[in-house]
């Protein structure tokens, strides 16, 4: 004997559940790193998760490799309900972008959003820069954004009106000149694909997410950006989560081609 509740009845009538977006989100290194906190919202939010992260970079920087963070992130984002899949991919080599989206669109199917949290950042001037490290900023900042961009953009095969492109950026030069240089470029990049990807009925943002301590600030640097915020406090990756979130939901389609502070109201 077979018995139906309302919600098989429900279930019935409505069919099967639809299948959830897939987005695509680089710089997935760290659980406390911003681009962890967009994967967990939004695989809360009801998408799909494959994620780049490139432990080399974090070898090299002052807070050092968290040893297993790919897969207590792909944890925490099943538990939301998510189909996830991990890529080590190095973004400075150029043919890395054409070989993520290969090995994710055989894994997981058509990538509706891409959200770019990649980076190089490391610490230096006018004067004491590289040739090498302004090099490598520009690689990974900037042509890596590029080539995902067109890879996106050659590719795209969702539903007109559901695809999304954000990159985050940094207004942050001074001391830190090939990042924020770099960064700039980004967000020219970027924001050129809200005109030129058109046709596809994909929307481009870029998202600032002002000083966000992730690991890498000294005490100091803590204590100015507090000060300097007129909430008094700084910013978490829950913040920029919530608006890439709202960005790749159907309600965020009408903002489209915009370069988006969100620091607190931080001047």
């Amino acid at each position: 004997m077979t018995i139906r509740t309302d919600h098989d009845e429900r279930a019935r009538r409505q069919g099967p559940p639809a299948a959830r977006p897939l987005a695509l989100i680089t710089g997935v290194g760290r659980t406390v790193g911003i681009g962890a906190g967009i994967a967990r919202r939004l695989a809360a939010s009801g998408w799909d998760i494959a994620f780049t992260y490139w432990s080399p970079y974090d070898d090299r920087m002052s807070w050092g490799r968290e040893p297993g963070a790919s897969e207590a992130i792909g944890r925490a984002l099943a538990e939301q309900g998510a189909a996830t899949f991990a890529i080590e991919a190095d973004l400075a080599d150029p043919d890395t972008p054409a070989r993520v989206f290969d090995e994710v669109e055989q894994r997981m199917g058509t990538v509706t959003a891409l959200v770019m949290c990649h980076c190089e950042s490391v610490d230096s001037g006018l004067l004491d820069t590289t040739v090498e490290s302004f090099d490598r900023h520009f690689a990974v900042n900037a042509r890596a954004t590029w080539l995902l961009i067109r890879e996106y953009g050659r590719r795209f095969a969702a539903d007109r009106g559901t695809g999304r492109i954000i990159g985050l950026t940094s207004d942050h030069t001074v001391g830190n000149l090939p990042y924020g240089a770099s960064k700039g470029a980004l967000d020219r990049i970027t924001l050129a694909a809200a005109h030129e990807l058109a046709h596809l009925g994909v929307t481009a943002n870029v998202v600032n997410p002002g000083p966000v301590d992730t690991g890498w600030m000294p005490e100091e640097v803590r204590e100015h950006c507090v000060r300097s915020a007129p909430l008094g406090r700084l910013g978490t990756p829950q913040d920029t989560a919530h608006l890439v979130d709202f960005l790749c939901s159907r309600e965020g389609e009408w903002i489209n081609g915009q370069l988006l502070m969100s620091n607190g109201g931080l001047a």
